[in-house]
């Protein structure tokens, strides 16, 4: 094995992401950090930007994209979607096959014709790049995008900045395209790679390498928004709004046994596996129903599964979602003793839906279990909670959770599948011996393995501190200040 130290530079789009092409990522930054409206601006442009391309004016058109995509934005909001909403989708068209290739090297630099801001934490955290050399945005003195780029000749700045970076010795290796923007750039390095890629012989075979995985993301579409489907995403909408509104009205209206039943009418769908057990008889303790946590629809959909309203334990859902909930909440304080008191005083009334990840999580991991549950009862019926969405996501760190239950019931198709374990024995349980946490661990564990899922030690406190930059506290405004931010947020489809 060659021990001596080695470099590699890699273009971002076509070599490490499979797409050459960054306008869908343009898309999503104009959409989760500005709206709708500059959604749609950007699309409408889009046949222009393609035209420039064919024309030879790539540069060109990407500077049209920045100035639609940014113009006016806070770089704070860019930084923010750059954290929380862009690695997402860059992990999903991740090359496997061209990252173990770059992974191989000592140092990883990153080329790309994006803004660095877009992709410079993605790049860094989740590939080990050490460094990033792309677009550089102008930010005037309020912190604002000014939509302009600092460099009139984007290519000939990142050419002369990958030069300065390996003045004493070029660079082992380049990963690109020979028809790409950046040939020049490759030109610099001793070795050229072009797809398709094998990965370099000097990595020990032992060794799997895999990227940092992407636990925590937020933002409302659950797709990559080409511009086919961006186009579908806007027409959709006007039609999801009034779906909503109709779905949630059943909600609201209908007894809990008939919802199953005329939802199906409105494209909703419920799996069910597992035999759920049955009503505690008046007087005696009910059943604590633990599940994970995947949207604030869970306890309505296991009321809904029961065909009676169980009342649900909440941490920090939204006034406004605790007013159209159909079934009871019950309000945690995230103090341990009083949260212990309202569990005890609510279980000795009948069953109750507890979610101990505190928070939801949208990928396939589950966050830690708060062992408070296990102290409190001995029976404990693990339920495993997921949804299928195609649109929208109903969960949000960084936006306003008022609005979840509206984006999730805006979906053409909402699916969610509810899964039923056995009770815990009591060799289980507490009253066993075992220690809360040993409980909740083993619940946490039995959960992921029926979704699939894997199990972490994060927390809602690391989820927030990743996605919103705070500890996931939060500040209630009025119902009325609410309501306003409802019809702000879909005005634009009234007009």
């Amino acid at each position: 094995m060659d021990s001596s130290p080695s470099s590699v530079v890699s273009e971002l789009e076509g070599a490490l992401l499979k797409d050459p092409d960054p306008f869908a990522y343009f898309m999503l930054v104009a959409f989760e950090a500005s709206g709708l409206v500059r959604f749609a601006l950007l699309l409408l442009l889009w046949p222009l930007i393609r035209l420039m391309e064919v024309m030879g004016m790539g540069e060109a058109g990407l500077k049209l994209m920045i100035f639609v995509a940014v113009a006016g934005v806070r770089a704070s909001e860019i930084e923010s979607v750059a954290r929380a909403v862009l690695p997402k989708f860059y992990m999903d068209d991740l090359d496997m096959e061209a990252w173990k290739v770059f992974s191989s090297y000592d140092k990883r630099v990153v080329v790309t014709k994006t803004p660095r801001i877009f992709v410079e934490r993605f790049v860094k955290e989740h590939l080990r790049a050490d460094e990033v050399v792309g677009t550089e945005l102008a930010v005037n003195r309020f912190g604002l995008a000014t939509g302009f780029v600092e460099s009139q000749n984007i290519t000939s700045n990142i050419h002369e900045g990958v030069s300065n970076m390996f003045e004493d010795e070029p660079p082992s290796a380049g990963l690109g395209s020979p028809s790409s923007v950046f040939a020049s750039v490759l030109s610099l390095c001793t070795e050229q790679i072009y797809p398709p890629f094998i990965t370099n012989q000097r990595q020990d075979n032992s060794v799997v390498l895999r990227p940092l995985p992407v636990i925590f993301h937020d933002g409302r579409l659950v797709k990559l928004p080409t511009p086919s489907t961006a186009l579908l995403i806007i027409l959709w909408m006007p039609l999801g709004i009034l779906l909503a509104v109709i779905r949630i009205s059943i909600g609201l209206i209908l007894p809990m046994w008939a919802i199953p039943y005329v939802s199906r009418l409105f494209g909703g769908k419920v799996l069910v596996k597992g035999k759920p057990p049955r009503p505690a008889a008046p007087g005696n303790a009910g059943v604590l129903f633990v599940c994970t946590h995947r949207t604030l629809m869970d306890p309505v959909v296991l009321s809904t599964v029961l065909g009676r309203r169980i009342p649900a334990v909440t941490y920090s859902i939204s006034r406004l979602s605790e007013i159209l909930s159909p079934i009871p909440t019950v309000r945690l304080t995230r103090i341990r003793h009083v949260d212990a008191e309202k569990i005890k005083r609510e279980l000795s009334h009948g069953d109750l839906v507890v979610c101990p990840e505190g928070t939801t999580c949208r990928e396939p991991f589950l966050l830690r279990f708060s062992g408070l549950f296990a102290e409190l009862t001995d029976r404990i019926v693990p339920v495993a909670m997921n949804y299928r969405v195609g649109f929208f996501h109903a969960t949000t760190a960084r936006g306003w959770k008022g609005l979840d239950p509206i984006f999730f019931f805006m979906n053409p198709r909402p699916v969610y599948e509810v899964t039923f374990l056995n009770q815990l024995p009591t060799e289980a349980t507490c009253s066993s011996g075992k220690s809360p946490h040993d409980v909740a661990n083993y619940v946490q564990r039995i959960l992921a393995a029926t979704l699939g899922f894997e199990c972490t030690n994060f927390t809602r406190k690391d989820k927030y501190r990743v996605l919103a930059g705070n500890d996931g506290t939060v500040s209630y405004t009025s119902l009325v200040d609410q309501l306003k931010m409802v019809v702000s947020t879909f005005k634009p489809f009234f007009h």
